[in-house]
């Protein structure tokens, strides 16, 4: 097969998110392309094999390019009958469901949901796979010391080993993860892999797998060593990297947020590389930590989710009218208030652009995808140390937990030097004036406190021009506002123009922006009558994006929320834009934005 899409679910404790990990692990060691899409509960512990608890994993992996995690599995692994109940809907008609038969009993229909029904008689369309997989791998371990409990968590390594052996996967990175993993305990060693292995003989036995064990080639990926990488620790990579450029440390303040925390956990692995972690007790802390830290000469980070860039609005503001550079992260989650804390959704955006009172305007980026993060954890980095202003860089929960294959980088080939704007005392002059600008990117410069020449005051309240005292005069004020708008408005003039992809000459232009490139993008070439804009830059965007937008008379915006880039570029060039919006915390499907391109070819008017 060309490509494959695999889901495994089951209880929070089933093991299914390490299964998932190992499978995707393992395809892009034997040289497959692709995307993976984990899907957590939001409850810490929700009831045991109910609805509410259920974990599940997806991968696509193929011997092509690979951009989404899939539309529908064609197998599902369901552990218990809750995640037969969460997940039947998605699984491709005639696909293959594998089923740990030992938990479909009475009491596990109960918990599922299941009211007066026997959901097993209605598999019919399915080739189903019932396994004994708890009793099976109980039996694998009998002889082994360990408690029947420790023996049961091993089923997630026997169900791994069917789907191994189904697809023709290699036990043996695998095997050595294990070994590793569980190094100071031999018998839990042993126990994992003899249930690996049990479940890849058992699935060779069986005629619904094992006579039709399915190969998927080496996909053909540019030359180069990858790794497999996620979001949020392509991003920490990106600003240490980043900050080791600029020749400056990294300070990150943070409180933790799903899905956001785990930016925070990568990057306090790392103190020998010049970083600095700071565990605030709220996120208004984090955020004015952070910005004592740039003040203090760091590359400053601060890290959220939708609830919490809420919290930090005003701090972002006084980080504003410092003029400090300061990078806020947000990982979108399903809003409004505590909303879907576990599901992805693009629903900040009109928050990050308008969500803090004045006229306050900051540089907004979005990722597009898991490896990209580490591109534009870069790019935040360089703008904010270059410009002087406050940069948010969106990404979302899909890219946060989701992984993909990732080239190592040339730096020095691909990564520009970044050039901080620190004040030279011997420059400064007789008297230092903390606001005078750069004339052409009208960037005050960074001074570091303890230097004698720099000394200045900072604050909240309005500055005069250049000296940086506090000023009620009104013409002052409004030269100061207009002054920070522009500075974010030149920006525009140190980043890429946009690129179109797709069918140029189609009627209809699709916009995307963040991490819907993947769907957007793949739906755009199997459809093949469409041309294609991807957004990363929405605060300045791209010099072209007018011109090129005015170039097609049908546009439609793709978004996960209920239509706010639709909106700002309804009302920033004057267009009438038409929109396709999703807000169910998952990603889209290709087959249904491809239905959305027919529609809008066939029916969408022609704007003006």
């Amino acid at each position: 097969m060309e490509q494959v899409v695999i889901r495994f679910s089951g209880d929070s404790g089933d093991g299914m998110q390490l299964t998932g990990t190992q499978f995707s692990n393992t395809s892009a060691q034997m040289g497959n392309d692709l995307a993976t899409f984990p899907d957590f509960p939001a409850e810490i512990r929700a009831p045991q094999g109910t609805v509410a608890g259920i974990s599940g994993f997806q991968i696509h992996f193929g011997a092509n390019s690979i951009k989404t995690p899939g539309d529908e599995p064609d197998v599902l692994v369901a552990m218990n009958p809750a995640a037969l109940k969460a997940n039947i809907e998605d699984l491709k008609p005639g696909g293959t469901l594998i089923l740990n038969i030992d938990a479909f009993n009475e009491l596990g229909f109960k918990k599922a949901g299941y009211v007066n029904e026997d959901p097993l008689g209605q598999l019919g369309s399915y080739q189903v796979v019932q396994a004994k997989i708890t009793s099976q791998t109980m039996e694998a371990l009998h002889e082994l010391d360990l408690d029947a409990k420790a023996k049961r968590r091993c089923k997630n390594f026997y169900a791994l080993g069917m789907t191994y052996f189904m697809f023709t996967r290699d036990l043996n990175p695998t095997i050595e993860w294990i070994k590793d993993k569980f190094s100071g305990d031999e018998l839990l060693t042993q126990a994992n892999i003899t249930a690996l292995k049990a479940g890849y003989n058992f699935a060779d036995t069986i005629q619904v797998i094992g006579d039709k064990a399915v190969e998927v080639g080496k996909a053909d990926i540019e030359p180069g060593i990858y790794r497999q990488i996620s979001g949020n620790t392509a991003l920490s990579w990106g600003f240490i990297y980043a900050a080791e450029n600029a020749g400056v440390d990294l300070f990150l303040g943070s409180y933790p947020i799903t899905p956001a925390s785990d930016i925070l956990h990568e990057l306090s692995k790392h103190k020998q590389m010049g970083v600095k972690t700071f565990q605030a007790e709220d996120e208004i802390a984090a955020c004015c930590a952070a910005i004592g830290a740039s003040y203090a000469g760091s590359l400053a980070i601060t890290t959220s989710a939708g609830p919490g860039i809420a919290l930090k609005s005003e701090a972002l503001n006084l980080a504003l009218m410092l003029e400090l550079p300061l990078v806020v992260i947000d990982v979108q989650r399903g809003g409004p208030s505590t909303g879907l804390p576990t599901k992805t959704e693009q629903s900040d955006l009109n928050m990050v652009m308008h969500g803090r009172n004045g006229d306050s305007p900051l540089i907004v980026l979005a990722a597009r995808s898991p490896s990209d993060c580490f591109k534009m954890a870069f790019e935040a980095a360089r703008l904010t140390l270059e410009h002087m202003t406050p940069v948010v860089l969106l990404t979302d929960g899909y890219i946060a937990n989701g992984s993909t294959p990732w080239k190592l980088p040339d730096l020095d080939k691909d990564y520009p030097k970044i050039q901080p704007r620190f004040m030279d005392p011997l420059a400064a002059g007789e008297k230092f004036l903390p606001y005078r600008r750069d004339a052409e990117k009208l960037a005050r410069y960074w001074a570091l406190p303890g230097t004698p020449e720099l000394m200045h005051r900072l604050g909240g309240l309005e500055k005069e021009a250049n000296t940086g005292n506090v000023s009620y005069d009104p013409e002052n004020h409004e030269a100061m506002v207009q002054v920070r708008e522009e500075k974010v408005n030149r920006v525009a003039n140190y980043i890429p123009e946009q690129v179109i992809e797709g069918n140029l000459q189609s009627d209809l232009l699709v916009i995307s922006w963040g991490g819907t490139y993947g769907s957007v993008q793949t739906a755009v070439a199997e459809h093949g009558n469409c041309a294609h804009i991807h957004l990363q830059y929405l605060n300045p965007m791209p010099k072209n994006i007018e011109e090129i937008l005015n170039k097609y008379p049908k546009r439609l915006v793709c978004e996960l929320n209920r239509g706010q880039l639709q909106k700002l570029i309804q009302a920033n060039f004057a267009l009438k834009v038409n929109g396709y919006f999703k807000v169910q915390g998952k990603p889209f499907k290709v087959k249904e934005l491809k239905d959305r391109f027919d529609f809008e070819l066939e029916n969408g008017s022609q704007h003006e």
